[in-house]
């Protein structure tokens, strides 16, 4: 027995589209695109920092160039009796990413981040604002050329080489007695009818002086002899009597010393310089063969003070295979936490200091030589 179909009534379903934008997974994509472009955009944009890593580590005792072009970095005249040396002398540079006028992105700066062989440095603690990058390469340059008659003059005195210093006039401080009397080149000739002959002497007799009068200054410009009066005033850091200059020295040596080093600024080889000079001058191997790495800016007096970029030059260093590395004291607090393994640092403040610590790990005794500590 059949039974009939039921008849099922449907309501009829009207199918519509409407279009109200993208998908939903497509809108994430186009958002996802746009912050990658973004994200490039903002990372490819100029940054105002440099950054400082390893640069190019030189022997002092070795030479630069290869074959027919090889000279001695440090070149003694044959006139004067040198003796053969041993082990190595390193002197370190710094290479410096971005200038002025071509700064880095802000990719190398968040990638120099997570290197500790790298820093990263606000761009005008570097570059004076202002200064463009021709600017900053001649300044190198000229610092690099007063480093070495500094490390010659440090040198010297520390083998008994007599010569004569100049004072000259480096730069007039605005606003001081001295603005509008002497001219940056003057040489000093004499002070109080008495001649110049050191900087200390100089100040000396400006503070011994005092305020109440001027006192009588003779200079050298333009290869003439000029007679001019500066009443000295009240320093308000030192508090003491001072007529508002900065001094350099010019430098008559019995013979030249030469460097063989181009493309290369700054003031911070100076203490190896000096090292390397007195090495290639006196009889024995100063270093008994060891490899010792250093850097320091130096004075003719054999004073050593701070440089700038220590961590790197500390990576350079160790990656040139130096054990020992030579610092100024001075830079302690940038030592601290940041040397490199397989690198030991001795702290140094003067050449005569430095000439001894070579001299302990020459000998093997070096256990007991002074390293930067946390205060």
């Amino acid at each position: 027995m059949t039974q009939p179909a039921e008849s099922i009534d449907e309501p009829a379903v009207e199918l519509r589209t409407r279009r109200r934008g993208p998908a939903p997974s497509t809108v994430g994509w186009i958002v996802l695109f746009l912050g990658v472009i973004g994200t490039i955009a903002i990372g490819l944009s100029p940054s105002p920092y440099v950054v400082e890593r390893p640069g190019p580590v030189y022997d002092v005792l070795g030479s630069t160039g290869t074959g027919a072009k090889a000279k001695p970095l440090i070149g003694i005249p044959s006139s004067q009796t040198t003796y053969p040396t041993t082990g190595a002398l390193d002197m370190l540079t710094v290479y410096v990413d971005g200038q002025p006028q071509t700064p880095v992105n802000w990719i190398s700066v968040a990638m120099s981040w997570f290197d500790p062989s790298r820093s990263v440095v606000p761009m005008d603690e570097v570059y004076a604002p202002g200064t463009t990058n021709d600017e900053a390469d001649k300044q190198d340059q000229v610092e690099m050329a007063s480093s070495q008659q500094e490390a010659t003059a440090a040198a010297f005195t520390r083998l008994g080489v007599a010569y004569t210093t100049t004072v000259v006039v480096g730069q007039v401080v605005d606003g001081t007695p001295a603005e509008g009397v002497l001219q940056a080149g003057d040489e000093l000739v004499s002070v109080g009818g008495v001649p110049v002959t050191g900087l200390a002497q100089l100040q000396r007799a400006i503070q011994a002086h005092g305020t109440a009068t001027p006192l009588a200054f003779q200079v050298r410009r333009d290869g003439a002899l000029k007679d001019v009066e500066i009443s000295p005033a009240v320093n308000a850091d030192t508090k003491k009597p001072a007529i508002g200059i900065l001094t350099g020295a010019r430098y008559a040596f019995p013979y030249t010393v030469s460097f063989a080093l181009s493309d290369v600024g700054g003031p911070s080889a100076g203490m190896m310089l000096a090292l390397g000079i007195y090495d290639k001058l006196t009889p024995g191997s100063l270093t008994g063969g060891a490899h010792i790495a250093g850097t320091g800016e130096i004075t003719a007096a054999g004073d050593v003070g701070a440089i700038g970029g220590i961590r790197q030059k500390m990576y350079g260093a160790r990656d040139a295979g130096a054990t020992w590395f030579l610092a100024p004291a001075s830079n302690c607090d940038e030592v601290v936490g940041h040397v490199p393994a397989g690198l030991r640092v001795v702290k140094v403040s003067t050449l005569e200091q430095a000439l001894a610590d070579v001299k302990a790990i020459a000998a093997k005794k070096a256990s007991s030589l002074p390293s930067c500590t946390a205060k």
